[in-house]
C-alpha cells in the first residue's frame, strides 16, 4: 500500500523559510511528476511547484524566485525549500506523487497536508 507521509510545517515569521519534505513508501516501481499544491482557508488548492522525472521544474508565478522543489529519486522523496515567507504563503501544503506501484498500478497520491503559517 502506497503512502505519502509529509513533515516539516510550522509557524514562522516573514521571511524567514522552512523545507517541507514528503516521503513515498510502498512497492513502488518508477515514480514520474512529483509536485507541491496547497489551499488556503477558503480557497481553492493551487499548484505550487512541480518537478519532472528529468529534473524539469514550474512554478507558480507567486512563488517564483523564492521557492525550490527538489527530488531524491532514490529516497522517494520531493522537497520543497521555502524562503522569503509572506503571510499569503500560509495554507495547508499537500505533496503529490504520480507512481507506479505494485499491484495497484498507475496513480497519482497525496500526502496528508502540512500547515505553514507565515505571521507578519
Amino acid at each position: 500500500q502506497v503512502q505519502l507521509v509529509e513533515s516539516g510545517g510550522g509557524l514562522v515569521q516573514a521571511g524567514g523559510s522552512l523545507r517541507l519534505p514528503c516521503a513515498a513508501s510502498g512497492i513502488i516501481r518508477s515514480i514520474n511528476d512529483m509536485g507541491w499544491y496547497r489551499q488556503a482557508p477558503g480557497k481553492q488548492r493551487e499548484l505550487v511547484a512541480v518537478i519532472n522525472l528529468g529534473g524539469s521544474t514550474n512554478y507558480a508565478d507567486s512563488v517564483e524566485g523564492r521557492f525550490t522543489i527538489s527530488r531524491d529519486n532514490a529516497a522517494k522523496a520531493v522537497y520543497l525549500q521555502m524562503n522569503s515567507l509572506k503571510p499569503e504563503d500560509t495554507a495547508v501544503y499537500y505533496c503529490n506523487v504520480d507512481l507506479t506501484s505494485w499491484p495497484e498500478g498507475r496513480h497519482a497520491y497525496w500526502g496528508q497536508g502540512t500547515q505553514v503559517t507565515v505571521s507578519s
